[in-house]
């Protein structure tokens, strides 16, 4: 098993594929695409579990509650407006990158068809 994997940004398999919540959703009808590239194990004693992949979301609101896990972010392809709430609105466009922490809670406006990488540490 090699340790180090490319990011492959168009993955040639078929994605999980999800709709928002609707107890999160806000407006819309957003639907999720996601492709779950490679998941270890992590050494530090607070993240148990580090996945990596490429996910994909249609246009709609929802809130967003990242409650213990870490994010990051990096947009491939369309606009997202992020907003924390009691705080100020991002958006976000291709070859943005951006990291929601643990206890972010806010909205995700996917205004244009969303393509990222993720990376989660939880």
């Amino acid at each position: 098993m090699s340790l180090l994997i490319p990011v492959e940004t168009s993955p040639q398999f078929c994605p999980r594929e999800d709709v928002a919540a609707p107890e999160r959703l806000i407006e819309g009808a957003p639907a999720y695409k996601t492709w779950e590239l490679d998941t270890a194990m992590a050494e530090a004693a607070k993240w148990g579990k580090i996945r990596t992949g490429i996910w994909e979301a249609t246009p709609g609101k929802t809130v967003s509650m990242k409650g213990e896990t870490f994010e990051f972010c990096h947009i491939l392809a369309g606009r997202c407006i992020i907003s924390e709430e009691g705080g100020a609105a991002h958006e976000f466009v291709a070859g943005d990158s951006f990291i929601m922490k643990p206890g972010f809670v806010g909205t995700w406006h996917t205004v244009e068809t969303v393509k990222k990488i993720f990376v989660i540490a939880s």
